[in-house]
């Protein structure tokens, strides 16, 4: 196989699900190219598995300095790539707003400047890719968002993606880096133990339940309670989301890509689909059946319920995909089905 080209690439929030993922995707998409990565979180991220790659891991505290400085400054060089995924998610905000805002925001300031002056050796800025998230939406808003819809969150967690988005946009005018802010979608369903995000529940209520494991819907009082066909939510499988966080990559090492991107904004909705809590259970039940949906409770949360509702619930898809992101096409029985394959 040729080498055609030589990548580093800086992971922050690797040690999570997400991100401990993202590595072999990254390899498997661009076979001819040779990467070293350094991957960085809270704590030191486990070496993925059979990864084709040099991997350097570290524990980083994001909000200090010094740490940062240590990521720039491995055997591996500068890096080429920035995936910034790190982040303190929506519940986690609303109840410690102080940690949130230092984690999701100031941290983000903190990579921004670091990359801006950091550039590889090619010379060129550093590629930056931060996730952010539906929840920069809020308010009243159209049936479907358009990329021109405003965001006004409503809630701590939303307002710092906002704000980091804002930078990446700005820091990419100025040329200080070449960034892309990725809004994921909800990424169902997620293996292992509840995250602290608000849109845990649409993980758990088919996971657990796949499990044979009793699992708490905090939207609705009843299996039949009309707010379960009315909650709505944004959603996407995992590997459509990978394959979107690599290609995101792509877009911004090809200049005819990049100026396909938006001037005025370097913000991107990633593609997903509409699914509201009582899709979910009936997909739920056509994979597994009824008695895996016996499993659900329900116990309304008047806050996971207000958030939850605060976010938009259908998107636009077609300039993320003119930008050539994909989007699923089997729906949330096929996401289980997705689910069942690889972590069952």
């Amino acid at each position: 196989m040729t080498i055609d080209s030589l990548q580093t690439v800086l992971i922050t929030g690797a040690g999570g699900w997400l991100g401990s993922l993202l590595p072999q995707t990254l390899v498997e998409r661009s076979p001819n190219t040779r990467f070293s990565f350094i991957l960085a979180d809270v704590v030191a991220p486990k070496h993925p598995k059979g990864l084709a790659a040099k991997v350097i891991t570290h524990q980083a505290d994001l909000s200090d300095p010094a740490s940062l400085d240590a990521l720039f400054a491995t055997e591996f060089g500068h890096p080429d790539v920035v995936y910034s995924m790190h982040g303190i998610m929506s519940l986690g905000s609303e109840e410690n707003w102080d940690l949130g805002m230092k984690i999701n925001f100031d941290s983000t300031r903190l990579l921004l400047e670091k990359a801006r002056h950091s550039r590889p050796a090619s010379g060129e800025p550093v590629r930056f890719v931060f996730t952010s998230s539906v929840a920069t939406y809020g308010g009243e808003l159209p049936d479907v968002v358009l990329p021109s819809t405003s965001c006004t969150p409503e809630g701590a967690y939303g307002t710092a993606k906002l704000m980091g988005e804002y930078l990446v946009s700005e820091y990419s005018r100025m040329g200080f880096v070449n960034g892309l802010s990725v809004k994921l979608p909800t990424i169902v369903p997620r293996p292992g133990v509840p995250s602290r995000a608000t849109s845990a529940f649409v993980s758990s209520i088919v996971r657990e339940p796949l499990a044979g494991v009793r699992a708490t819907c905090p939207i609705g009082t009843s299996p039949d309670d009309p707010l379960l066909s009315t909650t709505g939510v944004w959603v996407a499988k995992p590997s459509t989301t990978l394959i979107n966080l690599a290609h995101a990559n792509r877009v911004l090492a090809d200049k005819e890509m990049v100026a396909k991107v938006a001037r005025w904004s370097r913000s991107v909705q990633l593609p997903g689909f509409t699914t509201t809590v009582r899709e979910i259970i009936d997909a739920l039940r056509e994979v597994r059946g009824d008695e895996a949906v016996k499993l659900i409770t329900f116990d309304d949360d008047e806050t996971c319920r207000r958030i939850v509702s605060s976010w938009p619930r259908s998107f636009d898809n077609s300039y993320a995909q003119r930008l050539g992101f994909i989007v699923d096409t089997d729906g949330f029985a096929g996401a289980i089905r997705e689910y069942m394959r690889n972590s069952m």
